[in-house]
C-alpha cells in the first residue's frame, strides 16, 4: 500500500488560499476525464432545463411560495406543501447537483497539464451564469411567475448551454489558432442559421409566455400577445431554420467538405424533424404537458446541434502537434 503523503501546516495554508492551485499540484488528470467533466456540466445543464419544465408544467411554480427560503418559517419544503412543494423544491437542490457538475469541470480544467486558462475561463462563466440565473429564478417566484421574468430565465440557461457545449468542445481540441475548414461563404451561412436559431428560441419563450402553461394552478398573468399568431410566427422561424440547414448540408456536399461538418449537420437536421415532429403533434392536441417538456429540452438539443455546426467548420489542433508543410510532406511522398 502506498504511503499517504503528511500534509503539513503550510500544506494547508496553501490549500485555503488558492485550493484550485492546491489540487492540481497534486493531480493530473487524464484527457478524457477532463472530457467527460465539461461532458456532464452540459447534460446538467439539459436536465435541470427539463426539470424546471416539469416544474412548470406540473403546476409546482410556485410551491415554495418564496425565495431563497421555501415558506417565510421553513427553508426546506413542508408536509403541507404537498406535491407541488416537494416538486420545487426538487428542483431547487438540483441546482447544486448543476454546481457541483461545474465545479468538477472547473477542477480538471484547471489540474490539466499543460494548464489551458481558456478552459478554466470557461468553466468559470458557466460558474457565474448557473449564479445568476438561481438569483433570476428567485426572483421569478417573488414577482409570482410574471412570464417576461421566466422567458430570461429560460434565456439564460440557453446561455449557460452555449458556454457548456464550447467547454466541452474545447475539451477535444488544442490551443493552436483556428484553421477554417469550409469557405467564407459557408461559414457565413452558419452564421445566418446560428442567429435564426437564437431568434427561434426567443421566439418559443414567447409563445410560453402567451399560453396556458402559466406554471401555477392560480391566476398568473400572461404574455398580451395572440397565441396563434405567435405559434405560426415559431412555426415559420423553425421552417426557416430547417431549409437553413437542409441548404447548409447541400452546399458542403458541393464543395466537398470534410466529415466533420457534414455529420454535425445531419445531427441537427434530424434534432429538427424530431423536434418539428413535437411541436405540431403538441400544437394540434392542446399542449400537453408531456409533449410540451419533451419540446422544451428539444430546444435544448436544437441549440447544441446548431453550436456544433459552427464549432465544426474550423479545427484547432494542438501546439504541440506539428503542423506538416510543403518540405515535410515533398520528404513524405519521396519516402
Amino acid at each position: 500500500m502506498d504511503r499517504v503523503p503528511n500534509v503539513t501546516r503550510d500544506d494547508l495554508a496553501a490549500a485555503v488560499r488558492n485550493p484550485l492551485a492546491f489540487i492540481a499540484a497534486r493531480w493530473t488528470p487524464q484527457p478524457r476525464t477532463v472530457q467527460r467533466s465539461a461532458l456532464s456540466a452540459l447534460v446538467m445543464s439539459v436536465i435541470i432545463v427539463g426539470t424546471g419544465g416539469a416544474v412548470r408544467l406540473t403546476g409546482s411554480g410556485l410551491g415554495c411560495p418564496t425565495w431563497p427560503k421555501c415558506t417565510d418559517e421553513s427553508l426546506t419544503t413542508t408536509s403541507e406543501m404537498g406535491f407541488h412543494g416537494v416538486i420545487e423544491f426538487g428542483n431547487r437542490l438540483l441546482t447544486y447537483v448543476l454546481c457541483a457538475a461545474v465545479g468538477w469541470a472547473i477542477i480538471a480544467a484547471r489540474s490539466e497539464k499543460p494548464y489551458r486558462r481558456s478552459l478554466t475561463r470557461l468553466g468559470w462563466a458557466q460558474f457565474w451564469v448557473v449564479m445568476g440565473n438561481a438569483i433570476l429564478g428567485g426572483i421569478v417566484v417573488l414577482v409570482g411567475l410574471n412570464p417576461y421574468t421566466v422567458a430570461a430565465h429560460f434565456l439564460l440557461s440557453t446561455a449557460l448551454i452555449a458556454v457548456a457545449t464550447v467547454m466541452w468542445q474545447r475539451t477535444r481540441e488544442g490551443d493552436a489558432a483556428p484553421r477554417p475548414l469550409t469557405g467564407t461563404s459557408v461559414q457565413q451561412l452558419v452564421w445566418v442559421l446560428v442567429v435564426v436559431s437564437v431568434l427561434l428560441i426567443a421566439a418559443g419563450t414567447v409563445v410560453t409566455g402567451a399560453g396556458p402553461h402559466a406554471g401555477d394552478s392560480s391566476e398568473v398573468p400572461r404574455m398580451p400577445l395572440d397565441w396563434e399568431m405567435v405559434s405560426k410566427a415559431h412555426a415559420v422561424l423553425a421552417w426557416i431554420v430547417v431549409t437553413l440547414t437542409f441548404a447548409l448540408w447541400f452546399v458542403l456536399k458541393a464543395v466537398d467538405a470534410p466529415q466533420g461538418p457534414l455529420a454535425r449537420t445531419r445531427e441537427l437536421f434530424l434534432i429538427l424533424l424530431a423536434q418539428g415532429v413535437i411541436g405540431y403533434v403538441q400544437y394540434f392536441t392542446d399542449l400537453p404537458e408531456v409533449l410540451v417538456g419533451l419540446h422544451m429540452v428539444g430546444s435544448c438539443l436544437v441549440w447544441i446541434g446548431t453550436l456544433r455546426v459552427l464549432l465544426a467548420l474550423r479545427e484547432r489542433p494542438r501546439e504541440d502537434a506539428p503542423v506538416p508543410g510543403p518540405a515535410t510532406e515533398a520528404t513524405l511522398t519521396r519516402a
